[in-house]
This record gives C-alpha cells, sequence and structure tokens, in this order.
C-alpha cells in the first residue's frame, strides 16, 4: 500500500494535545524539549495549559503545531523501529504543515524548523494586525465559482483572492475585510450553499502577507535546508519539490499564495497513493481528502490508541 504522511495546518491546536506522547515516549518528549529552546519559552507549558486562547496566538500555535506532529511522528517510529523514510512514500502538510512534511522528510531540522514557524508566527501576527485583513469559507462552491467570487469582490484599492483550495465544494478567501465583506454578499447572491467569515487575525495566503516574505526569508537564509530524502509535495504547485532553493522558494511563495490542497490530493491519487495517514492533533485533513479522492483511505495518528491502530494496519 502506497502511503502519503500529511501534516495539519493552524486551526488544529487544542490545548494538551500531544500529552500522551509526551509521557510516553522519551523521543516526543525531547521533540518538545528541542522546540522549547528552539523558541525561547516554555511553549511545553502553553501547549498542556488551560489557555486556548493563549495557544491559538499565531506566534504560538505554528511552532506547537508542528511540535506535536513531529513528536507523533518520533513516537511512531520508535514503536516501530523503522525511520519516517520506511514508514511513508510521500510527505505534503497544509499551510505551515508544509513546514513540519520538510522536517520529517530530512529537509530541515526540527530546530532550524521551530525557529522558521517562530518568526512566520510572529510576522503572520505582526501583518494582521496591520493589514486589516480577514478570510472567509465557501461551502458547496467550486474554484471556479470562487474565482469569481474574489474577482468580483476586489477592487482598485481592496483585495480578495483564493487562500486555500481545500476540497472539492471548500474553498477558503482571503484580504481585505470590506473585499471579504463584499465577497460574503456576492456568494449569497450566486446562491453559494454557505459563505463563512472565520475567525482568524489576518489576511493568510494573500498579497496582504506580503511584509511577512522577508521576515521568513532572513531566516532561510541562515538555516541549512537539504534536498529531502522522503518526496515532499509542495502547497503552491502541488507538485514534488526537489533542490534547496525550490524548497525555499516554495515556503516564501506560500505565504501570499494558494494552498493546492485539493490538487495535491489529486496528484497524490495519480502517483498511486491509496492512504494518507494524518500526523498531528486532529483529523482535518484525513476527513477531508475523501470529499477529493473517495478511493484514498485517510486515517488520523492523533493518540495512543490510534496509533496501535495504526500499527496494527502496517
Amino acid at each position: 500500500m502506497t502511503k502519503a504522511f500529511v501534516f495539519p495546518g493552524q486551526g488544529s491546536q487544542t490545548v494538551g494535545m500531544g500529552r500522551s506522547f509526551y509521557n510516553n515516549f522519551k523521543v516526543a518528549k525531547d521533540v518538545f524539549n528541542e522546540v522549547n529552546d528552539a523558541v525561547g519559552k516554555d511553549l511545553t507549558k502553553i501547549i498542556f495549559g488551560d489557555n486556548q486562547e493563549l495557544l491559538t496566538q499565531t506566534e504560538n500555535a505554528q511552532p506547537a503545531i508542528m511540535c506535536v506532529s513531529m513528536a507523533i511522528l518520533r513516537a511512531l517510529e520508535k514503536e516501530t523501529g523503522r525511520k519516517a523514510t520506511k514508514l511513508c512514500d510521500f510527505v505534503a502538510g497544509h499551510s505551515l504543515g508544509e513546514y513540519s512534511a520538510l522536517c520529517a522528510s530530512g529537509a530541515i531540522s526540527i530546530t532550524d524548523t521551530a525557529k522558521l514557524l517562530k518568526v512566520r508566527g510572529e510576522a503572520f501576527a505582526e501583518v494582521g494586525k496591520n493589514s486589516g485583513g480577514s478570510m472567509m469559507a465557501l461551502i458547496g462552491a467550486t474554484i471556479e465559482q470562487a474565482e469569481e467570487v474574489a474577482k468580483k469582490a476586489s477592487n482598485d484599492t481592496t483585495i480578495c483572492q483564493v487562500a486555500n483550495d481545500n476540497t472539492v465544494g471548500q474553498v477558503v478567501l482571503s484580504g481585505h475585510t470590506e473585499a471579504i465583506d463584499r465577497a460574503i454578499e456576492i456568494a449569497t447572491e450566486m446562491k453559494i450553499k454557505r459563505a463563512i467569515k472565520l475567525p482568524v487575525s489576518g489576511a493568510f495566503h494573500s498579497i496582504l502577507m506580503e511584509p511577512a516574505v522577508d521576515e521568513v526569508r532572513k531566516v532561510l537564509n541562515k538555516i541549512e535546508v537539504n534536498e529531502p530524502i522522503i518526496p515532499v509535495i509542495a502547497n503552491v504547485t502541488a507538485n514534488q519539490v526537489f533542490s534547496v532553493e525550490e524548497i525555499k522558494d516554495s515556503l516564501l511563495k506560500q505565504i501570499t499564495g494558494r494552498v493546492k490542497w485539493r490538487e495535491t490530493m489529486l496528484n497524490f491519487q495519480f502517483g498511486g497513493v491509496n492512504q494518507i495517514i494524518e500526523i498531528g492533533n486532529g483529523q482535518v485533513l484525513s476527513r477531508m481528502v475523501s470529499k477529493t479522492c473517495p478511493e484514498i483511505k485517510g486515517f488520523s495518528v492523533n493518540s495512543l490508541d490510534t496509533m496501535k491502530e495504526f500499527l496494527k494496519m502496517m
């Protein structure tokens, strides 16, 4: 069976996530400690605390979600006695999850991935405060309808663009708040099933995030990036990245560009993947795949029990 490991993005965070792995696997605990050192704060305390709002802050959520994904992956490697290279055939991640995927592939170390996401999260938070942007989800819309809504909602002074092409019937738009408000009205007029404004702190994956690109680039230029050992599918192209320069370019373009997740799933299917394993908190990605590719089975490893189930499936 051809497997792809996928890694969740922002919004999957919940307080207490990953605790069972932290308590039962030294290798998982080591990941938490390594991330704490990299970001210069006790992120473990925030993850295992009781303040969901604090954890949800972009600068905390981004490295925290990656931390839990990598802790689970290390526990899975320990339990099977096999490296990730032997456990899956491809990797991909949704938005910040692409950083987790690159880390899992051996392209970037855990320490450097955490440093990248710390800066990315801080830059996203800062731009979000200054840009006057927001996001919305279209449910029941085709990508063509979503692009039409975005085009009609944009004008000479405000922009609206497709941020996430998630799955069949679910597309996210991003841009100036005024344009997003217009997009909701336009979607209603077009009789699209639902148009929902999202509780986010900025217009992620839109041109409004351009100031964050320079901040991430500064860190990318200082860290070591290697060619991936496991094939990685990039968000902005839905194709495999091979070289170090392709990886850097993909991560920078992703900040202001579209997450082509539906296309990624289709490319997995064309590549012979028949099982998607979500590594990390939640199960959004493993559930979503069936809407685009019903032939691909989705499963999430997010607890000791689900890890045991996965091991039985191997």
